[in-house]
């Protein structure tokens, strides 16, 4: 090969070089996160991602998502009669029930918080959901008698329950009635996300009514942002700025579902300990964890053990947590130091 035969083969590669390295450059900003959005379990959920190198079919992802979550909802809704609850609820007493293995790490791990909690956490208070209006049978939102509240407790408590690890089934002592919806929807966020990872998709935002979970750095390449809410009826602003990633968040509070009668706010979240709503200042709660199921869990059971004990509790189990109290028409933040370093420093 000439001299100036080996320039012309130089200058092509190098013109290939060029050319690939723009188209490259092209493709990758272009390349914006992908987005997509549906209904399950009686609210909203939406996912961002960053599609792998190797490509991934969108439509395929959301049908798997989809998939997932309604798996989710026939284990899990009490608002199917047909559901895993719904046909536990209704099963005899003194019997073992056969369950799935996500039902069983569901019960176990709400079980284990409800001891860490001091009860103050029991997903068997379904009776007191459905007598307050806040369950699937949505009765006339009114405050019950307190004789009928003190006979419902006598169907609530996580030590009526028997549970088997190795034949994963379930045995209820006494008329207890489930109710999984402090939970569940933190455990269709991490059934998403495990799918995800599985996928090779691991950078992403999974949400499900609000409660969370990111993997990797955003589309833009740093942490995701997220924000706690302001626990304000009237409007909607910002608490506090997040930076997160490899985490699951969740927020609990008694701001949104709630009803009122003759001036006395009755919100969603029972205390299974006395059988009455919540009635102390702590309005919002926040958790960071790997798990958005443990998240989802933890922020009800501390949001019900009120400011003070909730502090303690969060303390002793080494939980990151931002608690927000309603003090007259002001608002009152603290933190546990595990939530520090998620917290945006304004300059």
């Amino acid at each position: 090969m000439t001299s100036a035969g080996k320039r012309q083969s130089h200058s092509t590669e190098w013109l290939f070089c060029i050319v690939l390295a723009l188209l490259l450059a092209a493709c990758e900003r272009q390349a914006g996160p992908v987005q997509l959005a549906g209904a399950s379990m009686g609210t909203t959920w939406h996912v961002t991602y960053v599609a792998p190198a190797s490509g991934v079919d969108s439509v395929l992802v959301q049908a798997a998502i989809e998939e997932r979550l309604e798996q989710v909802v026939q284990s899990m809704s009490t608002y199917r009669s047909d559901s895993e609850i719904s046909r536990f609820n209704a099963a005899p007493l003194n019997a073992w029930f056969a369950v799935t293995p996500e039902f069983y790490k569901v019960l176990s791990s709400a079980l284990a918080i409800g001891r860490q909690s001091g009860a103050a956490y029991d997903v068997t208070v379904g009776s007191l959901v459905d007598l307050w209006g806040f369950g699937a049978n949505m009765s006339q939102q009114t405050p019950p008698g307190a004789e009928v509240i003190e006979a419902l407790l006598l169907q609530v408590g996580q030590q009526q329950l028997r549970v088997n690890v190795e034949t994963l089934s379930v045995m209820k002592l006494a008329d207890v009635a489930l109710d999984f919806s402090s939970i569940a929807k933190g455990f269709g966020v991490d059934q998403v996300a495990d799918w995800l990872d599985s996928q090779g998709i691991v950078r992403y935002l999974v949400e499900v009514g609000g409660e969370m979970r990111m993997s990797g750095l955003s589309h833009r390449g740093d942490a995701w942002h997220v924000a706690i809410e302001q626990p304000d009826i009237a409007q909607r602003s910002v608490a506090a700025a997040l930076t997160v990633t490899d985490q699951a968040v969740a927020t609990s509070g008694d701001y949104r579902n709630y009803f009122e009668m003759d001036g006395q706010r009755y919100s969603h979240s029972i205390d299974p300990r006395s059988g009455w709503p919540v009635a102390h200042d702590l309005v919002s709660v926040t958790v960071i964890h790997p798990s958005a199921m443990m998240a989802d869990a933890w922020a009800t059971a501390l949001l019900v053990l009120g400011a003070e004990e909730a502090m303690v509790v969060a303390q002793e189990q080494g939980l990151a947590v931002y608690l927000i109290r309603r003090k007259g028409t002001e608002y009152e933040h603290s933190h546990t130091p595990e939530f520090a370093p998620f917290l945006v420093v304004e300059q």
